[in-house]
């Protein structure tokens, strides 16, 4: 689309959403050079997070002041964070625990006049019991992990790294209050899965594509941990209470929500055929906070985009869709079927936010294309195409340009060298829904 520069948040036209969702959707959305680590936006990494000026733009231009917006595949919750920054109320479901965890702290962090101290206290203790206790600590270890999850831990993180984080854990785990004891565990999370470096044997870990590194020097955990605090206290903003919002576990493809409840949609779905496996990287912090690696595997195969096709109920596409899988098909079978339950499944979220979307409302969808057998999914055409048979009418596709040097996207490992899924991903695009009706 045309790409224009408007000063979209003061304008103000409240009963044309499908006027201000084209104008939106018109505007310069690449957002290059935007500061994106205010409030609590950068409090854990996450990979393929849209700047939080996105949500923010399309926010302030198709709702008001206490109406509700839903994230219904809220990964990192930077939409819900941007609603309840404009006063909104929000919503936002994930299967993934991380996705929960990290959402829940940045929208909802504690009071932080306690912050301080008890981080100084966790810090003390922790180095205390490292020193002195260490056979102590090798006991607690072998006797709080599974033999999977600890054949896991063993592999990917040292001994000593696995003393400092396990003297770490059991310091926060004595914080009765939920909100801190949450926000700790996330800080202590923050030290594994990282853009870089790290305290694990992993490298490009917050990339979703871990490769163990033998000869790695990991950082320790007691440093990062004192580092990462630092940085949160630096960062939070002291903030009166939030308007009311709801984080749960929860399926795109099933929203326990009333019909015609929510004001606007905005999310980000994940890409076809785990491009992006964010239980790839997440597992390496959940396997502490007490999910067992097996159970973590078998929730992987639930998420959208999942490559596994057993016994899966595939549904009927559009023609352009269809089409799109019929060329893949003549290339390779099973990368078809792992595509046609992608779009299977996104089909049921499709449908299920037309239903919980009000009528007259929007919903926009942030999606990227893959390129599998140098075919191109069209996602954004599909999903657009899949949107219309599901009763929303498309008030138009935008392309955003990402930028690489903020966008957590899997990087080459040399100048020369690019993998395919870098090659690709160089832009997104954003699907403007609106249900008709009103």
């Amino acid at each position: 689309m045309l790409q224009l520069s408007l000063p979209l948040q003061n304008i103000s036209i409240p009963d044309n959403t499908f006027k201000n969702l084209e104008m939106v959707l018109q505007s310069d959305l690449d957002f290059h050079g935007k500061n994106s680590t205010y409030a609590t936006h950068a409090l854990h990494a996450f990979p393929a997070k849209f700047p939080p000026q996105l949500p923010q733009v399309f926010i302030q231009n198709l709702t008001k002041p206490g109406e509700i917006v839903l994230d219904p595949m809220m990964g990192s919750g930077t939409t819900l964070l941007e609603a309840v920054l404009l006063g909104r109320k929000t919503i936002g479901f994930d299967i993934d625990p991380l996705a929960l965890r990290i959402s829940q702290v940045k929208v909802d962090p504690p009071d932080i006049g306690r912050i301080g101290e008890l981080g100084e206290a966790i810090l003390t203790s922790a180095r205390e019991h490292f020193s002195q206790n260490p056979g102590e600590l090798i006991d607690r270890l072998d006797q709080r992990f599974d033999s999977s999850s600890r054949a896991f831990i063993n592999y990917w993180f040292t001994p000593a790294t696995q003393q400092e984080l396990i003297a770490l854990l059991l310091e926060i785990e004595k914080i009765e209050e939920i909100r801190l004891r949450s926000l700790f565990e996330l800080i202590l999370s923050a030290t594994i899965i990282t853009k870089s470096g790290g305290v694990s044997l992993a490298r490009d870990l917050a990339h979703t594509r871990p490769h163990r590194q033998s000869d790695k020097s990991p950082r320790s955990a007691l440093l990062e941990f004192s580092k990462r605090f630092n940085q949160f206290k630096r960062s939070i903003l002291d903030h009166p209470p939030f308007p009311e919002h709801l984080i749960a576990q929860g399926n795109a493809q099933s929203i326990p929500l009333q019909t015609n409840s929510v004001d606007l949609i905005i999310t980000s779905p994940p890409y076809a055929n785990n491009a992006i496996d964010y239980m790839r990287a997440n597992k390496f912090s959940l396997v502490w906070f007490g999910h067992a690696i097996d159970e973590l595997s078998r929730l992987r195969s639930q998420y959208i985009g999942s490559d596994s096709i057993t016994q899966f109920p595939f549904l009927s596409m559009p023609p352009k869709t269809e089409n799109v899988l019929s060329r893949l098909r003549d290339q390779d079978d099973r990368r078809a079927k792992a595509v046609h339950r992608y779009y299977s499944e996104m089909k049921n979220a499709i449908s299920e936010m037309y239903r919980v979307l009000k009528p007259g409302k929007a919903a926009v969808v942030v999606v990227g294309t893959s390129i599998i057998k140098g075919i191109d999914t069209q996602t954004h055409h599909c999903l657009a195409e899949i949107g219309v048979e599901s009763g929303f009418m498309v008030a138009g596709i935008a392309e955003r340009h990402l930028d690489r040097d903020k966008r957590m996207m899997p990087a080459r490992l040399n100048q020369q060298s690019k993998t395919q899924i870098e090659k690709r991903m160089h832009s997104e695009y954003v699907i403007g829904f609106f249900k008709p009706g009103r």
